[in-house]
């Protein structure tokens, strides 16, 4: 019997118009393997003498380790990861069944996420593909009977980059139509990623949020209540595109990714900007994989968000919270409050 997750119950008064400041979602990205490779878990952080001096990168059972913690920490409402992790962490350990976390899984891995070492792949014209299947996500192998309770997830994540080539994005558009079909078969439900494009679309970049916007509806016109998505994950174009989309369709669920790691007053004042203008998720990846002491940092965005805290006074606890434990910042701080360029999508564009 599965205990009864959190998101499910904040999406429920979202839905009903009644939602608190606390029902913002806030989703851990922990699927880097699907892009990164042996990159994923991140710099192997000082201390640990038990790994080779040349090796650079942790482990992937440090980056499960990981995962553990932040199941143990109970702050986050959604774990995104890959099927493979998912399988061990979900099906073999069985972590999230009495978790009120939701478990997810990447169900497409797009060429523009195919971010490993010495790749061009990120900024070339996006090209759909999907390496896990929906039975091997909810169970860990092929199935005939959907009906039977999830033992993986029953949640995957689905990404769109429009590229303004209208070849390329025809593709994506019919591999879509397609998921939504198998998705709806299988009973398994998925929230929607758009990135930015990540090459040039022909249009002065400065446009690229309505670009996006219009894309995003568009491609859901046609698409009944069974098979939309729970909530989409989008760049932050800033104030505009976004307060522009949350008001076309209420029962558009809007959530923002965090995109590279930058400072944490980028991560801080990035939850804070687009809870204000009207998103009610935000999926962090690198900002928590790649910051000093994530259970830390992701207590600091549930304060930002319930409106415990301002941003740049998270950045300063946050800072006394890594001197208390004696972790050695990446930044002084002075440095950690400035704000940097972050990028939307694996290109660097």
């Amino acid at each position: 019997m599965q205990t009864t997750k959190r998101l499910d119950e904040k999406l429920e008064r979202i839905a009903q118009g009644q939602a608190k400041r606390s029902d913002f979602i806030i989703a851990d990205a922990k699927d880097a393997d699907m892009a990164f490779g042996i990159q994923a878990p991140g710099p192997k952080r000082p201390g640990n003498k038990n790994k080779p001096s040349h090796l650079l990168y942790q482990s992937n059972e440090e980056y499960l380790d990981q995962i553990r913690a932040i199941i143990e920490q109970d702050i986050v409402d959604i774990l995104l990861l890959s099927a493979s992790n998912l399988e061990k962490i979900g099906i073999d350990e069985g972590l999230f069944r009495d978790s009120a976390i939701t478990p997810a899984a990447r169900a497409n891995d797009t060429t523009d996420v195919w971010a490993f070492r010495e790749s061009s792949y990120p900024s070339q014209p996006s090209r759909n593909f999907r390496t896990a299947s929906i039975d091997h996500i909810k169970y860990g192998r092929l199935s005939d009977d959907f009906t039977q309770p999830y033992q993986g997830a029953d949640l995957g994540l689905y990404s769109i980059t429009f590229t303004n080539d209208i070849d390329h994005d025809h593709a994506a558009l019919e591999t879509f139509r397609a998921f939504r079909i198998e998705a709806e078969q299988k009973r398994f439900r998925y929230f929607l990623e758009v990135f930015n494009p990540n090459v040039h679309p022909g249009f002065d970049p400065s446009h690229t949020g309505t670009f996006l916007n219009d894309a995003i509806v568009r491609s859901l016109a046609g698409v009944t209540r069974t098979g939309r998505p729970l909530f989409l994950k989008i760049p932050y174009n800033g104030p505009g595109p976004l307060e522009e989309l949350v008001a076309y369709d209420p029962r558009l669920v809007v959530g923002i990714l965090g995109g590279s790691a930058g400072t944490t007053l980028d991560a801080f004042q990035l939850i804070h900007d687009a809870q204000k203008y009207g998103a009610k998720v935000a999926l962090f990846g690198r900002k928590i994989n790649l910051s000093e002491s994530p259970l830390v940092f992701i207590n600091f965005l549930r304060k930002i968000v319930d409106g415990e805290i301002s941003p740049i006074e998270a950045v300063k606890a946050y800072h006394g919270e890594l001197s208390k434990a004696r972790i050695k910042p990446h930044r002084e701080l002075a440095d950690d409050l400035k704000p940097t360029p972050t990028q939307n999508n694996y290109s660097g564009a």
